[in-house]
């Protein structure tokens, strides 16, 4: 990354709102925020933390009346000059203030340019910048506090903590290999292995999170799923509790996928309305079918409907099907079409609704929310992301080696290798090591301006 430019861009969402802010950063950003501002006095004359009120002026005409923060390096979100342009939120004006600045020296930013300058400038680690964009796409309070603890680094210091007792633990072995020799002992392998197996414990309750974290991050999934004609996408319009899917008595109108998300008491559920299962000869429909699989390995619940009004063990196969198939997600069968059915022979754990008449429909979401609510009690009070997760994942392989080495009464200096490597991955888990592969990785996920 090129960090003598300066960059600017939108930082709020764009279209049409009350107000629109456009973020500048680099060593120039004032000067070329002065270049077009009117007011009482230069913005190169301004102390940091001060807003300015005066006219952004373009070509010798006022463009808007707007206000400018300014942020002096190292003070500042990117450690570097920051200014913050706040205009009236009309498409028109925020666009030719940013093409000004464009065409007075400032560079478009990439994608996460900001917070990657953040961290690149010391003033948050790779943790808390990654924290920066769950926040930014939080889908309930959960996620958002979650997001917020670890922006303020509270889930740095326990990494910190950890790291630092395993470097505790291999300076005590290290030590012990210098003085070989003398057949000193400093502390022994048992009380070593001990203190190896708090840390892994540590580890693992963090790995065991990592399904909660998704979940939490991105919502529980559940995917509506059934032959034809079963009832999917008007039980999809109902929970809803608005028309969004087309429904009609002719087998094969969902031909796609819908997602849609439904908030259960705080609970973020994406539901998947999928097409019906069936042979077909019509090619968009078979296409739409095969997507069923993919939604299939995403849900966290699947979700059979059961059509009670033709019989209620018209699913009964397509269940054990699924069930072997997919035998870590939940899956349930419902009994629509409560309102038709004549017989007395459903099981009394099944779910009955009628989903056209919107009967009994409190028991499916409660029991979806149980659902989704026990998949999140081992949040832990983090989120962890894929690439966290098999960091961790390696720590946990380098400790459980270092414990083996012990049972096998090995030399410390295997030990302490082992020891050594997971303190370099934890490394590589707050961004004190990094390659920039992997920062690309990671910041061109986030939004322009952020």
């Amino acid at each position: 990354m090129n960090m003598s430019k300066t960059i600017a861009a939108l930082a709020t969402p764009p279209g049409s709102s009350g107000i629109a802010v456009i973020r500048i950063s680099g060593p120039e950003a004032v000067n070329i925020a002065d270049v077009h501002f009117a007011g009482r006095k230069s913005l190169a004359e301004a102390a940091s933390h001060t807003i300015h009120y005066g006219k952004f002026i373009a070509n010798g005409a006022i463009v808007d009346t707007i206000t400018a923060s300014i942020f002096l390096a190292p003070n500042s979100y990117t450690g570097e000059n920051v200014v913050e342009i706040s205009s009236h939120g009309s498409i028109v004006v925020y666009e030719e203030i940013l093409r000004n600045l464009l065409s007075s020296g400032a560079s478009m930013a990439k994608p996460g340019e900001f917070t990657e300058r953040a961290f690149l400038n010391g003033k948050m680690d790779l943790i808390q910048a990654e924290a920066v964009a769950d926040l930014i796409s939080s889908v309930s309070i959960f996620s958002e506090h979650a997001s917020a603890r670890q922006v303020s680094g509270e889930f740095t210091s326990r990494i910190k903590e950890f790291k630092q007792r395993l470097i505790d633990i291999a300076s005590l072995l290290e030590l012990e290999l210098d003085f070989a020799e003398e057949d000193l002992e400093f502390i022994s392998q048992q009380k070593i292995k001990q203190d190896i197996e708090l840390n892994y414990d540590f580890i693992q309750s963090l790995i065991d999170s990592y399904q909660a974290s998704q979940i939490t991050r991105s919502g529980y999934y559940v995917a509506l799923v059934g032959f034809p004609n079963t009832g999917k996408s008007t039980l999809f319009n109902s929970l809803l509790k608005r028309e969004r899917a087309i429904v009609s008595h002719i087998p094969g109108t969902t031909r796609d996928y819908l997602e849609e998300f439904l908030y259960l008491n705080g609970i973020p559920v994406k539901l998947f309305d999928t097409a019906g299962l069936r042979d077909s000869d019509d090619i968009i429909e078979i296409e739409g079918i095969k997507l069923v699989n993919s939604i299939l390995n995403q849900a966290n619940m699947i979700c059979i409907l059961n059509d009670a009004s033709v019989s209620e063990n018209l699913s009964n196969n397509l269940y054990n099907k699924l069930s072997k198939e997919y035998s870590s997600k939940k899956i349930i069968i419902v009994q629509n079409k409560m309102d038709l059915y004549t017989g007395n022979d459903l099981p009394e754990d099944q779910i009955k609704i009628s989903a056209k008449f919107g009967n009994d429909l409190t028991s499916l979401t409660a029991f979806i929310e149980s659902e989704a609510r026990k998949s999140t009690e081992r949040i832990n009070d983090i989120l962890l992301n894929q690439r966290q997760y098999l960091i961790l994942q390696d720590v946990k392989s380098l400790l459980m080696n270092s414990i083996s080495s012990i049972d096998d009464e090995m030399d410390n200096s295997f030990i302490a290798f082992d020891i050594r490597n997971a303190i370099r991955k934890l490394g590589e888990f707050t961004g004190e090591i990094y390659s920039e592969d992997i920062l690309n990785n990671i910041f061109t996920k986030f939004c322009i301006g952020k």
